[in-house]
């Protein structure tokens, strides 16, 4: 058996802990703790995460997404894959250091997606950044911590709570989505996505597209007609 080797480890701002990129043979792994965060042998869902989004707004000219959670890149990836040429997307990533392992050690896991000419990188709390906009934004992904039940930071609930749900609403245009990437399925979190006056759809979706544990995928769409 192949050790694990630490590559890097980065403090997670609000004293909320430390990640730790490790690395096996060809397979990678960030890891809080004892807790694996996400492993490069299974991106099914958070590549789910984007075309199942992109399905929905992909065919509008100029569709501007923004994406909460770099992770390893996948996410970010695939709706790159997914979108027209003519697509902006802005990626939010409170950790400076996930940054630099996509665009180091993981920069082949991702065919080095941060130096596509679509991407703004920006370092700092996706809170914010939906908050700072109004009618900003075609679709929102967030793949932040491990979806409505957090398990790295109590701030991430920000997100997931109505005023955080009515800040994203406020952020999409006319017949925008909102996809949030869950470990779990979370009947509560429907209830309170209905509630803020989604619609709503929850997708099971496999860790590694046919296989692994099952993963949650919600796509909350808000009324309206979408721009031409």
């Amino acid at each position: 058996m192949i050790p694990w080797l630490v590559l890097d480890t980065a403090p997670i701002p609000g004293d909320a802990g430390q990640l730790r990129l490790l690395q096996r043979g060809t397979e990678f792994s960030i890891q809080l703790g004892h807790n694996e965060l996400m492993n490069s042998r299974l991106s099914g869902s958070e590549r789910a995460l984007a075309t199942l989004a992109a399905a929905l707004v992909g065919d509008r000219a100029g569709v501007r997404c923004l994406i909460g959670g770099l992770g390893m890149g996948f996410t970010l990836r695939a709706a790159l894959d997914s979108l027209r040429p003519d697509a902006e997307l802005v990626v939010v990533e409170l950790v400076p250091n996930v940054a630099d392992w996509v665009r180091g050690p993981l920069r082949d896991l991702s065919a080095d997606v941060l130096s596509d000419r679509r991407v703004a990188m920006r370092i700092g709390d996706v809170v914010a950044a939906i908050r700072a906009d109004s009618s900003a934004y075609d679709a929102i992904l967030l793949d932040v911590d491990n979806g409505p039940d957090g398990l790295t930071r109590p701030e991430n609930d920000r997100l997931y709570s109505e005023m955080g749900l009515a800040s994203a609403m406020a952020a999409l245009r006319p017949a925008g989505v909102l996809a949030v990437w869950s470990a779990h399925p979370d009947r509560s979190f429907t209830q309170r996505l209905r509630r803020a006056g989604f619609g709503v759809e929850e997708v099971p979706v496999r860790a590694n597209v046919t296989s692994g544990a099952r993963h949650t995928i919600w796509l909350a769409m808000k009324p309206g007609r979408a721009p031409r």
